[in-house]
């Protein structure tokens, strides 16, 4: 990973994670809400998306005001922390481990890991409304979060994730289900910062075909890692998706073909850079990060 990529993403995480402590502050909480609701933010998350919205944004306007993608940047690691505390409980993925610590229902209990996802979930909405930007841009901002996050998006993935638990699918169903579960979000956290900087209808439709390509394929490396990685490094039980003969990239392709597969993704992704310059160079970085990652 080149230093300056590195340096545009630890400033990245920075900035997201100040806005967070700022709009989510711990106060008085003799119910826990917000402690778990901070446990879940604050537990080692890689900010992808968040990222992914700061370099869309600079990618349609090189000297983009950052501080006014902080609230939508802190919106969509709301949103995705929302998800992956509903993911990891008892009646979803019944997870106990959650970037090498204990999820939220294990370490709270169960009701508070539910609230405190409901939680996340508004307050996501709510920051879309907190920034500096015109409320004919929020309104965009908060339709593209509904579409990528809801039942066009990342519930329905899931949705179908957990109707496919011992059940075959081939290739075409199992990138249906991946390209809303993970991939939604994604393409919303791309469109989102590209919105903020006022992207035209053909850079946000070159934009959304990258993001597309690379919500494809972070899910692949997912489960290339499920196979490869070990627990300690990816964070996760190793092994968890074949212990729940889930339909994995691996168990559809195998292990060779599924490599294959993130680097034609990954190739695609950078094909539909194509027409943009250096200012798209964090998002092509993004782009290798994904498919060459280790958790």
């Amino acid at each position: 990973m080149h230093s300056d990529f590195k340096q545009f993403t630890q400033l990245c995480r920075n900035r997201v994670d100040s806005a967070l402590d700022l709009y989510l502050p711990l106060g008085e909480d003799p119910t826990q809400l917000r402690a778990a609701m901070r446990y879940s933010l604050f537990n080692g998350g890689k900010r992808v998306r968040p990222i992914l919205a700061y370099a869309a944004a600079l990618a349609i306007k090189p000297e983009a005001d950052l501080s006014l993608i902080d609230p939508i940047a802190a919106a969509l690691e709301c949103l995705h922390s929302y998800s992956l505390v509903h993911d990891d409980l008892p009646a979803m993925d019944d997870d106990d481990l959650r970037r090498g610590k204990p999820t939220c229902h294990i370490a709270f209990n169960e009701a508070t890991a539910i609230l405190a996802g409901d939680s996340l979930q508004t307050l996501a909405f709510d920051l879309l409304t907190q920034s500096d930007l015109p409320s004919s841009i929020q309104i965009q901002l908060v339709r593209q979060l509904a579409l990528g996050s809801g039942v066009e998006g990342m519930v329905l993935g899931q949705a179908i994730d957990l109707a496919a638990v011992a059940h075959q699918l081939n290739l075409t169903q199992l990138e249906q289900m991946h390209r809303h579960k993970t991939g939604a979000l994604i393409r919303a956290s791309v469109a989102m910062g590209a919105i903020c900087s006022g992207a035209d209808k053909t850079q946000l439709a070159a934009l959304d075909n990258y993001a597309a390509a690379i919500g494809l394929a972070f899910q692949v490396q997912d489960d290339i890692l499920d196979v490869t990685g070990d627990t300690a490094t990816i964070g996760k039980q190793q092994g968890a998706d074949i212990a729940r003969n889930k339909p994995t990239y691996v168990s559809l392709l195998g292990l060779d073909a599924a490599k294959a597969k993130a680097s034609e993704l990954h190739r695609q992704a950078l094909d539909a850079l194509s027409g943009f310059g250096a200012s798209a160079t964090p998002l092509r970085q993004l782009a290798s990060y994904i498919v060459e990652r280790s958790n």
